[in-house]
């Protein structure tokens, strides 16, 4: 950016800044904005400039437009790649193909999901598979790919390259490879083949996993059938009913809806079977290795390793977890006190409320939205420099009038992105909190401009009443901070290369910054800044910050053990076929990874969606958390406020994307390589209970 441009964002946002670096008793401008009713477009004349900013898409069937005009430029960039000279400039080409049908195809993937309009999304999921159709052409397009091999067998020129563009061209070719490009006409076809039939059963397995089971309201209780919904004779159970105090509940909703779908199993089934066969057909040992390369673990034998040796790290603590649950299920129902599945995520909810009186309704007063993005804001600003700064988006830049956009400003670097808020509940809309690009960074050579990223954060918080803004529970504000960690990754990257730009990196890497902002949400020095009541004003007590915070500890083990359970039960799949059915796989890994008993005739792994996008990395969360628990343990718990250690944090994690190995990124921000062993003990300290709350509370 030039010196112009930098005086001219400076003097737009000038008093906006010093308004936010004040200490002030109203809220800021983003904190009113987000505690205010959404902006109501009254000029019925102005101008539609389309989804996020785009001309073409003021209306749906502008979406065909947009992706004939992608394809179009692919064309030329096609010809391009394949007849330049080896060197920066194929990798260049390749990232301008990748870049341009990413921004169509990120925009319409989001949209086919979130629009409320049926028109819209019918038009954005047409664009997905057209773009996807050329996407696999392209991974199979053996005279692009020679253009790279020229470029990456040419040892001279490889050894002129810059790291990052060395980086890239590898992870271009590594896409090729998983492609089955090196293979002949036959095996490459059959690749293809087996490609095609993995994206039908996701889609399968995906729909179906999240489909009801149906049973005849006769074998249910009388009393019971109010709690779930009623179609004629039958009633349709859709999920665990997992917080129920009714023990008959829990256990009716959990056997009816795992019970096994046969068609659902032999989808799954099949699916795994497909994607070992690629794998082979590829040139690995089974899907997990596939899956695995570029992470932080490597291999499916690393990352065993490390579930083992958490498993028997926390053996002890999880024995006592249980043991803890049983008694309170003993004290709840002295009659049926054996401890079974259905009972864990209630009976820690009951153990924790009962130690630390955590009921959401006391804090969320002080969690108004306003006041949460307050807080945001102010952290940003002290840990990088950065501010949000509200603005009114466009007619037609956003598919509900309840989105909110903010532009991301940094003090002296000018802005950075955009985030679209999409916060609040509506019907039809996904009720998930995710984080989506709809278009990356990089640096345009052809403008010599950087490309500005933008980012939608989809939440399904409740909306703000007559009496009241919207309120948050203790949950759902850590699930805001989490989700902007994932913003802020995007927005602070500043990656050569949109490839790799933001989070798009080694998945057990990509989790990192979310969960360290949950870190930053759970710190009274961080909360102390904005978090007061919505009517007093009066400041959220310390003492209720330190038990919420320790109140998380409460059966920690078994929480963690569980999700050890489900990482463990993930590679297995993707291992080696096992020539048994994925039921007596759950069993084995159920008795040796969790320790509650198998319930009979149920079918969990039919419910394990996350078999779709996390295949063979379901245990990135993990690893994530270790990794996030080091650097806020080493880096930031003395002073989370600390600007020197948060723009080493940019500099050494947030600015790379995956441009960079991550575990290269770790090693840089601790400034030492750590173990396995390492990340294992980061997360059972994790546990360890912190003696001041118990003086805090019994001085209280």
């Amino acid at each position: 950016m030039s010196a112009s441009q930098r005086l001219l964002h400076l003097v737009k946002y000038r008093s906006l800044w010093t308004h936010v670096r004040r200490k002030v008793t109203t809220w800021s401008p983003v904190g009113a904005a987000f505690n205010a009713k959404p902006f109501r477009r009254l000029d019925l004349v102005e101008k539609n400039v389309g989804l996020f900013g785009v001309p073409e898409l003021s209306c749906p069937e502008g979406f065909q437009a947009a992706t004939q005009t992608a394809l179009k430029n692919t064309e030329l960039l096609l010809h391009r790649a394949c007849s330049c000279s080896p060197g920066v400039e194929t990798v260049e080409c390749f990232d301008q193909l990748s870049d341009g049908l990413c921004k169509v195809a990120d925009l319409a993937d989001f949209i086919k999901v979130a629009h409320p309009d049926p028109a819209y999304r019918e038009a954005a999921e047409k664009t997905c598979i057209d773009i996807g159709t050329v996407v696999e052409k392209l991974n199979t397009n053996v005279e692009l790919c020679k253009g790279l091999k020229n470029l990456l067998d040419n040892a001279k020129v490889v050894a002129e390259l810059d790291p990052d563009t060395k980086r890239v061209a590898e992870l271009f070719m590594f896409d090729f490879e998983i492609s089955g490009i090196h293979l002949d006409d036959k095996l490459r076809k059959e690749a293809v083949a087996l490609h095609v039939k993995l994206l039908d059963l996701s889609n399968e397995f995906l729909i179906g996993s999240h489909v009801p089971n149906r049973i005849a309201k006769s074998a249910i209780p009388k009393h019971l059938q109010v709690h779930f919904a009623s179609d004629g004779s039958f009633i349709q159970i859709g999920g665990l009913h997992a917080d129920s105090p009714d023990d008959l509940l829990r256990e009716i909703a959990y056997r009816i809806y795992l019970y096994p779908n046969a068609d659902l199993m032999e989808c799954l089934e099949e699916l795994l079977k497909c994607r070992y066969k690629l794998a082979k057909l590829v040139g690995y040992d089974s899907y997990g290795h596939r899956a695995l390369k570029g992470t932080m673990a490597k291999n499916p034998e690393t990352v065993m390793s490390f579930l083992q040796l958490l498993t028997d790290k926390l053996s002890q603590r999880t024995a006592k977890d249980f043991q803890m649950m049983r008694d309170m299920k003993k004290k709840l129902n002295p009659r049926n006190a054996e401890l079974m599945p259905w009972d864990h995520p209630f009976l820690s909810g009951v153990l924790r409320a009962e130690r630390y009186n955590i009921e959401p309704s006391l804090y969320s007063p002080y969690l108004s939205l306003g006041a949460c993005m307050e807080g945001l804001n102010n952290l940003f600003s002290q840990l990088y420099g950065v501010s949000l700064m509200s603005e009114h988006p466009g007619a037609g830049e956003v598919w509900s009038e309840d989105v909110r956009k903010l532009a991301v400003v940094h003090e002296t670097e000018g802005l950075l992105g955009y985030i679209y808020c999409d916060f609040f509940h509506r019907r039809d809309k996904p009720h998930q909190d995710c984080h989506f690009t709809i278009r990356g960074g990089r640096w345009c050579q052809e403008t010599d401009r950087y490309q500005l990223p933008v980012v939608v954060l989809m939440l399904s918080l409740p909306h703000p009443t007559k009496s009241a803004p919207t309120l948050l529970t203790p949950g759902m504000m850590e699930n805001l901070f989490h989700e902007m960690g994932h913003a802020m990754h995007s927005m602070l990257g500043r990656t050569r290369y949109q490839h790799v730009t933001g989070t798009r990196c080694a998945t057990d890497f990509a989790e990192v910054p979310s969960i360290l902002m949950e870190y930053f949400a759970t710190d009274y020095r961080v909360i102390s800044q904005f978090a007061r009541h919505f009517e007093t004003g009066q400041p959220l007590p310390e003492n209720m910050v330190a038990r919420l915070c320790e109140s998380k500890k409460v059966c920690g083990a078994a929480d963690t053990q569980l999700q050890v359970f489900y990482a463990a039960l993930d590679q297995i799949y993707h291992g080696k076929p096992q020539n048994r059915s994925t039921t007596e796989i759950l069993k084995e890994m159920q008795e040796k990874f969790y320790g509650l008993p198998y319930t009979p005739n149920t079918a969990w792994q039919l419910r394990f969606s996350h078999l779709i996008g996390y295949g063979a990395k379901y245990y990135s969360y993990l690893m994530s958390r270790a990794v996030a628990s080091m650097v806020w343990k080493q880096c930031f718990v003395q002073d989370p406020l600390n600007r020197d250690m948060g723009e080493r944090y940019r500099r050494e994690m947030l600015a790379h994307g995956g441009a960079k190995e991550p575990m290269l990124m770790v090693e840089g921000m601790l400034q030492r390589r750590p173990t396995m062993e390492d990340f294992v003990d980061a997360l059972v300290s994790e546990l360890n209970p912190n003696f001041e709350t118990f003086l805090m509370d019994s001085e209280s």
